[in-house]
């Protein structure tokens, strides 16, 4: 039984102690794991082919099928976090298992940089952010932009750093946060201008709310939070990825409440739909109790946030997708805005069972529809045992309408399974100079893809199989004499051969299709799974 004064704090605090939160932290961050934890290979759309990059860049100098095809050019580029820590962990582990540990590291940093963002600005430590735990499943996270992913950990982590130093003597706060400027550039670029929008909510909140002081100080300090980020400007200027090559900046309104949605949609949007009545629910009712409160600087991240969203374009840098991506980072930041006070047992018993159920539905969604994917992506693993070690392959697209949005993202990198497990050269891997490190050797520059365009559709490779037209210049062209292997994604079972001349069936799968390229003169035979 408590004495009094155990009582008096805890019914001050009005919530969980800092030791409970932290064992409630570590078992719902086990839960959300579960899915990464149980599938080596996550269908998340760009994932394996980040991972095959980082494969290469630990073993091209041991591999000579690999030294061979690729280099690796070092360059200070606002896309390294993930070329820098997944290398490191192969030297002890496979580079699946590395692969999972940095996806649950960037989970970690961005629970926890919930959490210590509102301990910033409330002063106590809440279990109320721990609520952001089943959106660490998102749309963005589905695309597979794993160094971003992590970098909103990071950058929570930096504005909560930002505000406990905040009235300390400013050279510190400016080091520390010239430090997390610094890193949060190597992890992405559109990560360091996550955290520069919070400096620049959280400080115009304060350049308000000290109105009574005098203006040219308050001036001067506000000026002086973009210091950090003049290195940042210098680096971007002088790297190659101010000309990175890929989709010319564009703006558009379609899509902003796609963006929006994929917040909490995952998969499912009933589930979305639900999980999004019930949050509106609990809200309002702990409103009405006056138990939920929310930090002012929330209505500055907010309103900072909405103005940038709708001013973002859908591509910059060659980057796509830029907008769609700030709405998860602006939602974990407004969690961390939110106070709610549980004074009463059974408000902290409802807090963690709300929690848990959402959490559980999550996790049960994504696991369930994972199982099923997995027998696309152990067809992809079996297809891949039949590539000769060293062989050059190209990827094709075939008719992506046959294929539901879920399967996309399982298949539309799978072939660079076949860089890591038979050392291949893979058209689509990520080679593209100003965005990635890695790059095709000089002799196979010419017939892999380093624009970073989609791979080429049926029509446009069987149109230059044996001759170019005037004006056409694909990297496939006369592909017969250039590769070993050709994979077709988004196929149905059973697509005909499209071009029995040059190619042989290797294996028919469910949504693609594995063949090997005849050699010129070879006589057309016809192989066991044809």
């Amino acid at each position: 039984m408590q004495d009094s004064r155990s009582r008096h704090r805890d019914g001050r605090a009005g919530d969980f102690r800092p030791s409970t939160i932290a064992v409630l932290f570590v078992v719902l961050m086990a839960v959300a794991s579960i899915p990464i934890a149980t599938h080596p290979l996550p269908p998340l759309s760009d994932y394996v082919n980040h991972l095959a990059r980082t494969y290469v860049i630990d073993a091209v100098d041991t591999d000579p099928y690999l030294a061979r095809f690729y280099e690796v050019d070092w360059q200070v580029i606002p896309n390294l976090m993930i070329d820098l820590i997944v290398p490191l962990l192969h030297g002890f582990m496979d580079v699946y298992l590395a692969g999972q540990i940095f996806t649950i590291l960037a989970f970690v940093l961005i629970g926890s940089g919930t959490l210590a963002f509102n301990r910033a600005l409330t002063g106590r430590w809440s279990a109320l952010p721990l609520i952001a735990l089943p959106l660490l499943y998102n749309g963005v996270l589905l695309v597979g932009v794993m160094n971003y992913v992590f970098g909103i950990g990071l950058a929570l982590w930096g504005l909560a750093a930002w505000i406990a130093l905040r009235e300390r003597p400013w050279p510190w706060r400016l080091a520390i946060s010239t430090l997390f400027a610094l890193a949060l550039y190597f992890c992405h670029l559109f990560a360091a201008g996550v955290y520069g929008l919070g400096l620049l909510a959280i400080e115009l909140h304060r350049l308000w709310s000290k109105r009574t002081e005098l203006l040219p100080r308050r001036l001067v300090d506000f000026v002086a939070t973009g210091l950090p980020f003049l290195p940042l400007i210098a680096l971007l200027m002088t790297s190659s990825t101010l000309h990175a090559p890929g989709a010319p900046a564009y703006w558009e309104l379609d899509g902003k409440l796609e963006g929006l949605m994929a917040v909490i949609k995952v998969y499912y949007p009933s589930v979305a739909i639900g999980f999004l009545a019930i949050v509106v629910i609990a809200a309002a009712f702990a409103r009405w109790r006056n138990a939920l409160g929310f930090h002012p600087v929330g209505w500055t991240i907010f309103g900072v946030g909405a103005v940038a969203y709708l001013a973002l374009p859908r591509a910059i840098f060659g980057a796509h997708l830029a907008d769609q991506r700030l709405p998860i980072a602006l939602a974990f930041m407004l969690i961390a805005c939110f106070t709610v006070e549980l004074r009463r047992r059974l408000a902290r018993v409802g807090l963690v069972a709300l929690i848990a159920l959402m959490l559980t539905v999550r996790i049960a969604t994504v696991q369930s529809v994972w199982n099923h994917l997995d027998h696309g992506t152990n067809e992809f693993v079996e297809s891949v045992k039949s590539i000769k070690r060293g062989a050059r392959v190209l990827v094709v697209w075939g008719d992506r309408s046959s294929c539901k949005e879920i399967s996309d993202f399982n298949i539309v990198h799978a072939a660079s399974l076949a860089t890591i497990e038979r050392s291949a050269l893979v058209t689509t891997a990520f080679t593209v100079k100003g965005k990635h490190i890695l790059h095709a050797r000089k002799p196979f520059r010419a017939f892999v893809e380093t624009e970073d365009r989609l791979p080429p559709a049926l029509p446009y490779f069987l149109e230059v199989a044996d001759k170019v037209p005037a004006g056409i210049k694909y990297f496939w062209n006369l592909w017969p004499r250039h590769y070993d292997y050709v994979y077709i994604l988004f196929t149905t079972a059973k697509t005909p051969n499209p071009s029995r001349k040059h190619l042989e069936l290797v294996y028919d799968g469910d949504v693609f299709d594995l063949y090997r390229v005849r050699a010129a003169g070879e006589a057309q035979g016809s192989s066991a799974v044809q």
